[in-house]
């Protein structure tokens, strides 16, 4: 009763038997609840005694109210004979299945974890360091808020406990120690009256900073409204979770009948409502509602022993008090806190949770459900917005009355020591990695595409990595990059960054982040500008299928035209041979010059317009391959016995590009110069015929001699592209590989690329094309397809038109002449049948019409 809580429940609890006592809802206005307070003074073995002395000489019906879990824990010895209920006691230690008449009226402290680990993947922190009281409510969170942290892709780094009763020197010590660890997160559970303590002290010590983050659970949250000004002073930037409270009318005329009473001491006066009180008043009425329920009990008889815990189990069991459990889990009802209802033996998860922040006050700056994640606002069934714009939390003001999100960890920062990466040192290829000594300032300038996308990797970390570049010299022993491999492994360097290959061999002493480069291995050889001398290349761009189509469709086409035409148009007619040639003569001509012949038909108006597109699209595609025939890039095949470089020190190893060619290493092939000089000399004169080496390589070379040289693609893969090497088991690998991932997704990596190499990026889309392919009737089948099916359409509309124009002048004919021989029905009947088949020839109409008038 010396503490806050335990005085604002006492009283919660005398007010909820007033309310109850008052009300006119009670189905048996002849029960009453008689409150029996006890002082614990904090002490479990002081509770016990005190529960023992209340169900010997007050014959007590119920237990409530053990504040702490260690109490709780205790009393569980009483608790199947009369029902255990607390309203405080969070810890998951506890549970019906040691005590089975033990009823928990507040959340588990496991239901929080989720939120907690929600905040940690939001903001990003990779290494956090758990601080809890070493006490049974300490030790209870601890496994499941490790395995929330450790599904998040979270590593907590250290584990601090301390013990509830631990002096201040003890604590400053652990402080301390914690200071000289990398990582500045820190979620800490403990319970309100040690972390009072803890928190003055973090703030004497500096820890309350820019740079450190501090997550603390509902225990302390739940307790800031009572604690003392110089603690919520020591706690400014803190971010805490605690079970969301739904407000009600009730809630809102209770918190002002509690301010109107709230009691005052000698230091400040009790604000506001705490979770704990509401928690308490409900406890009170889910008893009473079980109790009326089951309607009054018969007393107990008094034990006269002296020795009160001597005969602990000599008390008889209630009738009523396992029917009471029962009665009470079953109960469900809306409390002060929200609805009531417990589920195994302790009140259900809250639907969501406040995410606050300690600035000058308690501010709420979001929530967290179970369903939803976190959000900024919940609707009105208390279930968070599903509005994207919400997804955002509210302002936060860090530690140090900071803005910007803490960066999780600072590499060496507590010990001075900044990483030392190294970088290898050799003369050429600069575009990758280019180590050069300034002579002015006598400092060492690493510039380099590898350097640029490390730095850009680091600044992408949600934490802070200061860092040198230390110049690692040539090796003499010719094996460069794998002596800086095993330095690395011997930790003499933090991390290795430039132009590293990624190989199984070396994977076996380092740890390789994801590869930023493109992976294989490619082969450079000359090529040569021929100009083709022969008298048929006019034929070459097309092959002998397509050419025959073309022939067949152009005689086709004349003949649709001609059949369409030469009846009604002289332009087609004429003797044979002339109607012969006026068919190829009007097909072929389409290639070059329009047509003298009127067309006087739509259907062959319609054939020739599909055709001239056809002619037209034809001619395009034959210019443009003769276009790229007459000048043709060969490559100058190896013959055999050729020299095959491959430049010494690379992982390049047994190359299957050639059966019969030599395979020769040239230690000189250091510089973009040195493949040149020794393609040029070529193979009979001390060089090479051709080059073979990683993409990187090859593609920085042909950025520049792409004129003379070209790649081979690449025959097969036995590298994977360049990485950053960092001793094994470092916590950087991940982070980094996350951060080249994230780079390659923006588009940020080419970017820095095209910075390096300008217009000649490193994976540029080489032209390795050594032959212009021909064109086939395969290719243009659609064409030919299409114009086929219009001309065959049109020749068989303009058939069936003849011959029903040759019926109609028959009928015509023969009406004609029989006309004085016919009666009037038969001229009727006859006169129809020709009209109906006239139907379309107009002047034959109108010329029968004028003739009859009667059939007029």
């Amino acid at each position: 009763m010396e503490s806050q809580v335990g005085k604002m429940a006492q009283q919660c609890m005398t007010v909820a038997i007033a309310d109850l006592n008052a009300s006119a809802s009670h189905i048996n206005h002849s029960l009453k609840l008689i409150l029996h307070p006890r002082n614990s003074m904090g002490q479990p073995l002081k509770a016990l005694s005190s529960a023992v002395e209340l169900l010997e000489n007050e014959q007590v019906e119920a237990l409530i109210g053990p504040q702490t879990s260690e109490e709780a824990e205790l009393l569980g010895e009483l608790g199947d004979r009369v029902p255990l209920i607390s309203f405080s006691a969070s810890s998951p230690f506890l549970s019906r299945e040691k005590c089975p008449n033990f009823i928990r009226m507040t959340t588990n402290d496991n239901s929080q974890v989720g939120a907690i680990a929600a905040l940690v993947q939001k903001f990003g922190w990779r290494e956090l360091v758990i601080i809890h009281e070493d006490s049974s409510y300490g030790n209870g969170i601890v496994p499941d808020l490790l395995l929330a942290i450790d599904e998040g892709n979270a590593r907590v780094a250290h584990r601090t406990a301390i013990p509830p009763q631990a002096r201040d020197i003890y604590v400053e010590a652990q402080l301390y120690k914690l200071m000289a660890l990398s990582a500045n997160i820190f979620i800490v559970h403990m319970s309100a009256s040690l972390a009072s303590r803890f928190f003055v002290k973090v703030n004497e010590l500096g820890m309350m900073s820019t740079g450190y983050g501090w997550i603390v659970t509902d225990g302390i949250i739940n307790e800031l409204p009572v604690m003392d000004q110089s603690v919520l002073d020591s706690m400014q930037g803190v971010i805490g979770i605690r079970p969301y409270i739904p407000s009600s009318e009730r809630l809102h005329n209770f918190s002002l009948h509690w301010r109107n009473n709230s009691f005052t001491n000698q230091h400040h006066r009790i604000p506001e409502v705490n979770v704990y009180c509401l928690w308490a008043y409900d406890s009170v009425w889910a008893l009473a509602k079980a109790v009326y329920h089951l309607g009054p009990t018969t007393s107990m008889q008094k034990n006269d022993s002296a020795n009160k815990l001597a005969h602990l189990a000599a008390f008889p069991s209630r009738r009523t008090g396992s029917d009471l459990v029962r009665t009470i889990l079953r109960g469900k009802f809306t409390g002060l806190s929200g609805e009531i209802q417990l589920k195994n033996g302790q009140l259900q998860q809250p639907l969501a949770f406040e995410i606050v922040n300690v600035v000058r006050r308690v501010k709420r700056i979001g929530f967290w459900t179970q369903w939803n994640g976190i959000t900024q606002g919940l609707n009105g069934s208390s279930v968070a917005t599903q509005s994207p714009s919400l997804r955002k939390m509210g302002s936060i003001g860090w530690p140090g009355s900071s803005s910007a999100v803490p960066k999780g960890k600072q590499v060496m920062r507590k010990t001075g020591k900044r990483m030392r990466i190294a970088v290898p040192v050799k003369p050429g290829f600069k575009e990758l990695v280019g180590v050069e000594l300034d002579p002015e300032t006598n400092t060492t300038i690493v510039t380099g595409f590898c350097i640029d996308v490390f730095k850009a990797a680091i600044d992408l970390l949600p934490y802070e990595v200061k860092f040198d570049f230390i110049p690692f010299p040539n090796s003499t022993t010719g094996n460069h990059y794998e002596d800086l491999i095993y330095h690395v492994y011997l930790q003499h360097y933090d991390a290795a960054v430039g132009d590293l290959t990624i190989t199984a061999n070396r994977s076996s002493y380092v740890d390789f982040t994801m590869p930023f480069t493109e992976a294989g291995v490619a082969m450079i050889v000359p090529v040569e500008t021929t100009q083709s001398t022969s008298m048929w290349i006019f034929l070459q761009p097309l092959k002998v299928d397509l050419w025959l189509a073309i022939g067949a469709f152009f005689v086709f086409t004349g003949c649709v035209v001609w059949t369409v035409e030469h009846i009604d148009n002289s332009g087609f007619k004429g003797a044979l041979a002339r109607q012969i040639g006026t068919v190829v003569w009007y097909s072929f001509s389409t290639l070059v010059f329009p047509q003298w012949e009127k067309l006087i038909s739509n259907s062959s108006k319609v054939v020739v317009i599909v055709w001239l597109f056809v002619v037209l699209i034809l001619t395009s595609s034959y210019t443009a391959n003769l276009s790229s025939m007459l000048t043709v890039r060969q490559l100058e095949y190896l013959p055999k016995g050729e020299s095959v470089g491959v430049p010494f020190g690379s992982p390049v190893n047994q190359p299957v590009l050639i059966n019969s060619s030599k395979e020769t290493s040239f230690p000189l092939l250091q510089t973009v110069e040195d493949y040149a000089n020794a393609l040029r000399e070529g193979s009979q004169n001390g060089g090479v015929a051709a080059i073979i080496d990683e993409l990187p390589y090859v593609k920085l070379f042909l950025s520049k001699y792409s004129a003379q040289y070209t790649m081979v693609e690449p025959l097969y893969n036995n590298t994977n592209g360049f990485g950053f090497a960092f001793p094994k088991g470092s916590p950087l690998v991940p982070d980094i590989s996350a951060s080249i991932a994230k780079l390659r997704e923006d588009g940020k990596l080419y970017l820095i690329g095209q910075n390096w190499f300008k217009d000649h990026y490193l994976f540029p889309d080489q032209d390795s094309a050594t032959e212009v392919a021909r064109l086939d009737l395969y290719r243009f089948r659609g064409l030919f397809l299409i114009t086929g099916i219009t001309s065959t359409v049109a020749l068989i509309a303009s058939y069936k038109f003849r011959k029903k124009k040759s019926t109609v002048k028959q009928h015509e004919k023969t009406f004609l002449l029989n006309k004085n021989k016919l009666s009037s029905p038969q001229m009727m009947q006859i006169s129809t049948y020709i009209a109906v088949l006239i139907c379309g020839n107009m002047p034959g109409t109108l010329k029968l019409l004028g003739i009859f008038p009667a059939v007029r």
